[in-house]
């Protein structure tokens, strides 16, 4: 017999922070991931992975090349622990506006989006506070408040009319009125908005700095596809809306706009003193990452065509894979404004849940997409919203997309079919 071990169930900050996430099922065990559920059910149906947001292009070669060199330059021990002085740089340079200066002592470079979120709650949020988040939401956030003792409170981000989406300011209100904000909150603004691809405007993000503002609350804006935004639209900063404001913690990364997210690349602006907590706690979790990728982000930021290209060519995928949908009758396609994904509800069509759809689809179709309502939390009013809501990712490789508009054309006489009978 093997010997026996110490209980994992003294501590247990893992299975709090899975459980925030969505990992624990309902005999309690410990699972994987909705992304990773998807691709092995693509895996196992020959479908065509249209789940995971992963980017299905390479970085550009000038960048790979960039890398090369700090390599052989000797670029392969620790970076300082706020970051590489070029890449502290090149973002206090692009962060910079007429309305303020980005100071170098204000630019922290993390491993990832991902841990400059992570660090800003534990750094931030107090335990018994709360961390308040548009709804569907990334999976970190939930994670990021149970590993600091927080309650995550969610804010219905609602689909309208106009085929966009609008926060439920009424929703918002009442958690910055809530007793956990009481203790201390921060608001996490994911603009652009993953999923939905919705870009908030300057009016709405100026309502949400007043709300926080009102709340005593800290703002961290997530705002990885920034560079990301198509039809000319503009991505407003935050920050840049109000450059004295003292309780803004701005996040973005190099992953999504420049094809390299196993670089794990991130960085975060805010005032000298609440950047030095952040690092505080950062430097714990991993210290420093990605040495020789930071002087070639730096280089990517400085050279606007890198982001554009990548930007455009999200542009074509997009509109090649949102065409049939759009020419499915009574299906509502929502306009992806930003990011990597396009949204289609299948409410009005039939009675099956988009997680029984997806499944059906999968067989007949050969399409395979993330359930919306899986990226909300339990029974929430958002989970209801889109219950018949499918998210499918046009960030893969231009043929995959190609494929997968190609078995789309046929989605309407599938439908038809009978997908009304569970």
């Amino acid at each position: 017999m093997p010997a026996a071990r110490p209980s994992l169930e003294r501590a247990n900050l893992w299975h709090r922070a899975s459980a925030a996430a969505g990992l624990i099922d309902a005999q309690g065990r410990v699972g994987g991931t909705v992304y990773a559920a998807m691709t092995e059910l693509a895996a196992r149906t020959g479908a065509v992975n249209l789940g995971q947001g992963a980017p299905g292009t390479d970085p550009d070669p000038r960048l790979v090349e960039a890398a090369a060199r700090a390599m052989r330059a000797g670029a392969n021990q620790y970076s300082p622990a706020q970051g590489h002085p070029d890449l502290i740089a090149a973002v206090a340079q692009y962060r910079s506006s007429p309305a303020g200066r980005i100071a170098p002592e204000e630019v922290l470079i993390t491993v990832g989006a991902t841990e400059a979120i992570t660090a800003s709650v534990l750094a931030l949020v107090p335990a018994g506070g709360a961390v308040i988040a548009f709804e569907p939401f990334y999976d970190s956030y939930a994670a990021a408040a149970a590993l600091a003792g927080a309650e995550l409170l969610t804010v219905p981000l609602l689909p309208t009319a106009e085929r966009g989406f609008a926060p439920d300011w009424a929703a918002l209100d009442a958690a910055l009125a809530s007793p956990q904000a009481a203790v201390g909150a921060a608001l996490i603004v994911n603009d652009p908005h993953n999923p939905t691809g919705t870009v908030f405007s300057a009016a709405e993000l100026l309502r949400l700095h007043a709300a926080a503002q009102a709340a005593d609350a800290w703002l961290i804006t997530d705002e990885v596809y920034e560079f990301l935004t198509f039809n000319g639209r503009p991505h407003e900063r935050l920050a840049q809306l109000v450059p004295d404001s003292q309780r803004i913690v701005s996040i973005s990364s190099a992953g999504k706009t420049f094809n390299v997210t196993g670089w794990k690349i991130g960085w975060l602006t805010a005032p000298a003193p609440v950047r030095l907590a952040i690092q505080a706690v950062k430097q714990y979790l991993t210290f420093v990452g990605g040495a020789p990728f930071q002087p070639a982000i730096a280089q990517a930021l400085a050279d606007p065509s890198l982001a554009a290209a990548n930007r455009d060519s999200l542009a074509r995928r997009c509109d090649a894979l949102t065409a049939p949908l759009r020419e499915v009758a009574g299906l509502t396609v929502h306009e992806a404004q930003a990011g990597y994904f396009v949204l289609a509800d299948f409410s009005a069509l039939t009675d099956l849940d988009a997680a029984a759809l997806n499944e059906r689809l999968a067989v007949d179709c050969g399409i395979v997409g993330i359930p919306v309502a899986a990226l909300c939390r339990p029974g929430s009013a958002a989970a209801q919203a889109y219950r018949g809501t499918l998210r499918y990712s046009f960030c893969k490789a231009p043929e995959d997309v190609a494929e997968a508009a190609r078995r789309l054309s046929g989605l309407g006489a599938q439908l038809a079919a009978g997908l009304h009978t569970a």
